[in-house]
């Protein structure tokens, strides 16, 4: 009988099973795929990765056991590949730390070699469904690889693949659910036929690239797509999304940090739950709807530019809201009433701070059954907190924020007894708010995170007799600056338990000091305990006591000694101020070098000294603000200093010398150079003119000699060369000048150069040799508001054009918007200064004064001709000064409508006439003069020209005193080299006429009426005449 079995079904079976066994490891590990994981493992470990994935060759042949590898159950193959942040070269690198505001991750990364990545072995995991290969970079990744990969449906190459566009082979992945491509730098959108073949997609992450202009409406298309990130790109234009098109499918939108401006598509947003369009540029009234949508639990519009009232909703329905931020924006008026409120029950956390919003805070806002975060910081807020004793505050109460308001009142911590959740409290910047935390016998139910109380009107003991504090045993933040506190330094708050991140005291009372600290503090962050009274020393172990610090001010105290060296330990530090204070010493040369993160160091207006830079030409690459002036510095600067993000270099009095030589800087960022007050010598290197970013630039109080080099400054703000020997024409090019000092040299030639100084708010030129005539050029300077030529050579006549001058100027914001430097957000430059001579003495003015500063000085030239009487359309000028020139003519009657004036210096010329009433006008005049000219007429006694003595009227000799009787008179006699004869009292005149008068008459009376009178007279005519 023949068989019936199916050898052949049978064969197929056994030929299928060899196959798979050839195919697997004796572990049941695909051997092909085991490969491959080892040829990756190789690929780190050639580029030298401290992430050798070491475990994959001791834990056996069966790979679906390696860390960072997972295996389909059923079939072995690998499903899941993990290689996220396997390239790592340097310890700290990949170490994510406190500092980054911008609301991306932050990883410190160093210049290295790429890992060359070949895609292609990734085609050996046929089943792959989950591979990240995030945070790499760089990585030289062949992606060709991954086009066979049929099943993947997550894919991660973040911060991996630098620049280029959209990898456009993504679109053959048609499995794919989510694909993350964040922080790559990517500059070109995917285009619209590429998207249209992801329709499986579910999640996509673009934030952090370069993309630009308008939005792919194709992404808002994807039938699946629900959650869409694209924020951190440079994207413009509106939300490509129709109001009539319906409600798309996504319920994640995160469009945030771009420049999306129009309205909003809210009846498109029906599926939405999450909102975040943070940072862009959409204005306008908050629509109502958007605070009706059915889904919508978070929603974040703040730094817009939305404006108007806070939306009411008058409806009782309630929606599922449950954060809401509309931080930094435009939005004013008084908060609505707890009725607009009531569809708003499922808040937990309301920010609303950096806008206008004013009137009483709402107490109903305590009240809100589940608020756990109340952010109503930095608006106009009045009156007091609405909490007392009795207050039935809501139990979720986690955070109270409320700084840089005007409240008023007080509260006490001990009304918050029932918070038992309570976190943080901020109530800083209220100067009027008198905070009761200092409660003896009162043990709080709750520990805070942060409690902020800077600038409060706060117990001053809350230091010295810390009831309260030493209660906290989990304080993160500790901020107590600017309120007067007394007592010594806390170091009691240093504990081996602490948990420390900042701690800010600045602007106290407080004495002792800072060492000794007898436990390390691992968490603390930030230092500020700038301008109180701490003495003593650096502790030699700082860099033990603090190792995590990125911010250490001590500024403006009385430390004295050594900077310790191991200070250069402290790995992360950003910050580093240890200016006015009493250190002395060289500066130890690892300050300038080992920083690798440093941003700002300064160490001003102390006693150190040695060679500038530790004798080195090398500052840390990452150092952007370098303070050392005011010290005893020596040496001369190297001429291959090298440093290349620094942007505001300040070494002013010192005692550097020797030659400026800038031939090899290598400083591409340079904006700010402060060189003055050394011993520098020499003339200025025609390399200066490399420095194309240069902003501010100040060789003043030096020995510099020679001529200016002819340079194109394109971004040159301030320039001031004063104090020098500085010799020839002017002729560098610099069309964004601001201000101009170049007072005390010997520069030559004509002023007509001045007319290319289209943005000049100040020039300087006192004390030099420049002679010709004052260009009317020079009326065509808009925006002038201090003119001092004085002490030079210059002749002719007074151009009447400069009496169109506004001296009114523009604000310190329009003034300073051409200076791009002042925007930087790391600058704390104030060194901008200049000199101007008014009311008869020189006086240095501040940036902050520049905008309130305007005058004029053409003294001890030569000019001559009439002071043209358009000079009286100064209306907002400060001073005025043509004394010791050749002017003649009359005072101009028009100079009383210069109703700023506080200095008018018209002494030393050739005036004559009459002082003009008008000047009696002048209610802020305080300095006047008009001696030595040849004025006449009475000297009026109104107004502030009757409370200056004679010495501002000498040496006119026609010029007379109005006495109580308006009578005109002669001054008094006052001895003085220049002065001639005093004209005689008009009242002696008059008696000596009158004298005259009665005897002239009583003679001829007597001659012609007395006998005898009568008998002499015929005597003398009866007298012989003799022959000639």
């Amino acid at each position: 009988m023949g068989s019936c079995f199916p050898w052949g079904s049978v064969s197929l079976i056994l030929f299928l099973l060899l196959q798979s066994m050839l195919h697997l490891s004796s572990a049941g590990c695909f051997v092909e795929e085991r490969a491959a994981l080892l040829d990756i493992q190789s690929s780190l470990i050639r580029a030298r990765s401290l992430v050798a994935l070491d475990s994959w060759a001791d834990d056996g042949d069966d790979c679906c056991s390696w860390e960072r590898v997972k295996c389909n159950n059923s079939t072995h193959r690998v499903s899941h590949l993990n290689l996220s942040s396997v390239y790592v070269t340097t310890e700290a690198e990949g170490d994510p730390y406190f500092g980054r505001t911008d609301g991306g991750p932050f990883f410190q990364r160093t210049e290295r070699d790429p890992w060359y990545f070949n895609g292609t072995v990734l085609s050996a995991f046929h089943e792959l469904e989950y591979l990240d290969l995030s945070y790499n970079h760089p990585c030289l990744l062949s992606l060709e690889g991954l086009v066979g990969l049929s099943k993947l449906r997550y894919l991660d190459l973040s911060d991996t693949t630098r620049g280029g566009g959209f990898p456009e082979f993504i679109e053959h992945v048609a499995l794919l659910e989510v694909l993350a491509l964040n922080y790559n730098k990517m500059n070109r959108i995917p285009p619209a036929a590429v998207v249209k073949n992801l329709r499986n997609l579910r999640q996509l992450n673009m934030s952090w690239n370069s993309f630009d202009g308008n939005l792919p409406e194709s992404l808002f298309s994807l039938p699946r797509l629900k959650i869409l990130d694209l924020s951190g790109n440079n994207f413009g234009g509106h939300i490509p999304i129709s109001s009539s098109s319906g409600p798309i499918a996504l319920e994640v939108l995160d469009l945030s940090i771009n420049f999306l401006s129009g309205t909003l598509p809210v009846t498109a947003f029906k599926n939405i739950r999450n909102l975040n369009l943070r940072d862009n540029q959409f204005s306008g009234s908050l629509p109502l709807s958007l605070f009706a949508l059915p889904h919508l639990k978070f929603i974040d519009l703040s730094f817009n530019n939305f404006e108007g009232r806070f939306p009411i909703n008058l409806t009782s329905e309630p929606v599922p809201l449950e954060v809401l931020k509309l931080d930094s924006n435009y939005m004013s008026g008084a908060l609505p009433s707890e009725r607009a409120f009531q569809n708003l029950q499922n808040l937990r956390e309301l920010s609303l701070s950096f806008n206008q919003f004013s009137g009483n805070i709402p107490t109903f806002l305590f009240l809100l059954p589940h608020i756990e975060r109340l952010d109503l910081s930095s608006n106009l807020f009045r009156g007091p907190i609405p909490i007392n004793p009795s207050s039935n505050l809501s139990l979720s109460l986690k955070s109270l924020r409320f700084y840089q308001n005007n409240l008023t009142g007080r509260i006490s911590f001990i009304w918050l007894g029932n918070l038992r959740k309570l976190e943080e409290i901020d109530l800083s910047g209220n100067a009027n708010l008198a905070v009761d935390v200092n409660i003896p016998g009162w043990t709080p139910p709750f520990q805070l995170k942060q409690l902020a109380l800077s600038g409060c009107d706060l117990d001053k003991n809350i230091i010295a007799e810390p009831h309260f504090l030493r209660t906290q045993r989990r304080l993160e933040v500790l901020h107590l600056s600017d309120n007067n506190l007394s007592g010594s330094m806390p170091n009691w708050l240093f504990t081996e338990e602490a948990t420390l991140h900042e701690l800010h005291l600045g602007n106290n009372s407080l004495t002792g000091s800072i060492d000794p600290i007898w436990h390390t503090q691992p968490f603390l962050q930030s230092i500020d305990i700038h301008m109180n009274h701490v003495t003593g020393q650096l502790p030699a172990n700082i860099s033990s006591l603090f190792p995590r610090l990125l911010v250490l001010d001590i500024s403006n105290n009385n430390i004295v000694g050594h900077i310790p060296t191991s200070l250069c330990e402290i790995d992360f530090m950003e910050i580093l101020d240890l200016s006015n204070n009493k250190l002395s010493g060289e500066v130890p040369a690892c300050v300038f070098t080992n920083y690798s993160l440093l941003m700002t160091l300064k160490l001003s207006n102390n006693k150190l000294g040695g060679q500038v830079f530790g004798g080195l030409n090398s500052l840390s690459n990452n150092i952007k603000e370098l303070y050392l002036d005011n010290n005893k510095f020596d040496g001369t600067i190297p001429h291959n200093l090298s440093g290349g993000c620094l942007k505001f270099m300040n070494l002013h009095d010192n005692e550097l010398s020797g030659k400026l030589d800038t031939s090899f800087w290598k400083l591409p960022s340079l904006v700010i150079l402060n060189l003055s007050g050394n011993r520098m010598t020499g003339k200025i290197d025609p390399h200066i003119c490399g420095f194309t970013q240069i902003g501010f630039l100040d060789l003043s109080r030096n020995k510099l000699t020679g001529s200016v080099p002819n340079c194109s400054f394109v971004a040159l703000n301030f320039l001031n060369l004063s104090g020098n020997s500085l010799t020839g024409d002017i002729s560098f090019n610099a069309p964004s000048l601001i201000a101009l000092d170049i007072r005390n040299n010997q520069f030559t030639g004509n002023l007509h150069w001045v007319r290319y100084l289209d943005n000049i708010r100040i020039l300087s030129l006192r004390r030099n040799k420049f002679e010709g005539q004052i260009t009317p050029n020079l009326c065509k300077l808009l925006y002038l508001r201090v003119i001092d030529l004085s002490y030079n050579k210059l002749s002719g006549s007074l151009p009447a054009c400069i009496g169109n001058i506004s001296s009114n100027g523009d604000t310190y914001d329009q003034m300073f918007d051409s200076a791009n430097w002042t925007k930087d957000p790391y600058n704390s430059f104030h060194g901008f200064e200049f000199t101007f001579s008014t009311k008869g003495n020189p006086y240095t003015y501040g940036r902050g004064f520049l905008v309130s500063m305007s005058g004029i000085d053409l003294s001890a030239n030569m000019l001559g001709g009439e002071i043209p009487w358009e000079l009286g359309n100064l209306r907002h000028i400060k001073s005025l000064n043509l004394s010791n020139n050749f002017f003649v003519g009359s005072i101009p009657t028009t100079f009383g409508g210069m109703e700023e004036i506080e200095s008018l210096d018209l002494s030393h010329n050739k005036l004559s006439g009459p002082i003009p009433l008008q000047l009696t006008q002048l209610s802020s005049l305080g300095v006047f003069s008009v001696a030595y000219n040849n004025l006449s007429g009475c000297i009026p006694n109104s107004g502030q020209l009757g409370s200056f003595g004679m010495d501002s009227y000498l040496a006119n000799t026609n010029l007379h005193q109005i006495t109580q009787g308006n009578m005109c008179v002669a001054p008094d006699p006052v001895a003085h080299e220049d002065v001639g004869e005093t004209p005689i009292d008009p009242a002696l005149y008059a008696v000596m006429a009158a004298s005259f008068v009665l005897g002239f008459w009583a003679i001829v009376a007597f001659s012609f009426c007395h006998p005898y009178g009568r008998s002499v007279i015929l005597k003398l005519y009866s007298v012989p005449r003799k022959n000639c």
